[in-house]
């Protein structure tokens, strides 16, 4: 099969075409004919040299694919071959073939084209584990997304809000895209390159934040442990701001914070096969009526992965970017 590697850590260049064996099949796994891939920031990571891939993971790049069912493990009853799915891989999506256990596949929401649905799985999957797993976000609580125009931070505002009847809080780096997090549901938009704590305090005021989802990190940690509500919650995803924060470990201690962080590529297929249950029972249904919007920034023939890699190095993308494979 066709694939992309990444031959050494660097910028876009890195990322070249190759020849490879076809994936092995286990048991549980499915073999998918590759139709559309999302260009994921773990990606870019991994080809910065800054996120390797976990043990017995392929050290090809590409988190969630759509595409057609080519072949099925001996103890799989779901899906079929032929059958037309989106699903969380564990790499490999940069391929024409790509191995996914069977759990972590889902049907293609009703009027998806392949690449809406590629867009789907490493979004949503991130946003319910740490919004609604980790964060345990309630009825009526407030929400803190930081980053909200990327494709995570727009799945998560969207769970929020038409789930959780959530208030959310945004933040983006321009006044178009905090636009965007308005028009889709952000109650209130702040600017990060100001001082978006104490707009945000001046917003709704000090220590009302339940949750807080972050893949910043650094000196973002004690500012949103500050906004806080007690009992509330920080989920870190990342730090590209830092991996070192200085925190004041008393005011966690009297008002009950909780300060944990996640990630999702490592966890067992059973785990991650949970999340796409709940996915398809509470988040399809709202894709399918329209309530909840998929939004893709790009789509790139694959053959021009470089520029879709470039695009997401600049920072500028807003929702997702895609891969799009030959028929």
């Amino acid at each position: 099969m066709r694939a992309i590697e990444i031959t050494r850590p660097g910028g876009p260049e890195v990322l070249a075409f190759c020849e490879r064996a076809s994936p092995a099949l286990g048991p549980n796994d499915v073999l998918i004919r590759v139709r559309a891939a999302a260009v994921n920031r773990p990606d870019v990571q991994q080809r910065r040299g800054l996120y390797p891939p976990p043990p017995g993971a392929t050290d090809l790049p590409g988190l969630d694919v759509a595409g057609i069912v080519e072949a099925v493990g001996a103890e799989v009853e779901w899906p079929r071959t032929g059958d037309a799915v989106c699903a969380l891989a564990n790499g490999g999506g940069y391929a024409e073939l790509c191995a996914v256990p069977a759990v972590q596949c889902m049907p293609m929401p009703k009027g998806a084209s392949f690449t809406e649905a590629a867009a789907l799985p490493e979004a949503f999957f991130t946003a319910w584990n740490n919004v609604i797993w980790l964060g345990r976000l309630a009825e009526g609580e407030t929400l803190l997304v930081q980053g909200g125009t990327s494709g995570v931070g727009m799945a998560a505002i969207q769970i929020a809000k038409s789930l959780r009847q959530a208030r959310v809080i945004a933040t983006a780096g321009t006044a178009a895209k905090l636009d965007i997090c308005r028009q889709i549901g952000a109650d209130h938009a702040v600017s990060y390159r100001d001082d978006w704590a104490a707009e945000i305090i001046a917003a709704i005021g000090a220590e009302q934040v339940d949750v807080a989802l972050d893949a910043q990190a650094g000196p973002y940690t004690e500012k949103q442990l500050q906004l806080l509500a007690p009992d509330g919650r920080v989920v870190l995803i990342a730090s590209h701001l830092g991996q070192m924060a200085e925190v004041n470990v008393r005011n966690i201690v009297r008002r009950r914070l909780t300060l944990t962080g996640s990630t999702l590529r490592p966890r067992p297929a059973a785990y991650k096969g949970r999340i796409a249950s709940e996915l398809v029972a509470h988040v399809w249904p709202l894709l399918e009526s329209g309530r909840i919007r998929n939004h893709i920034c790009a789509t790139f023939d694959w053959r021009d992965v470089r520029d879709a890699h470039a695009l997401m190095d600049a920072g500028e993308q807003v929702g997702k970017v895609v891969l799009t494979l030959d028929g």
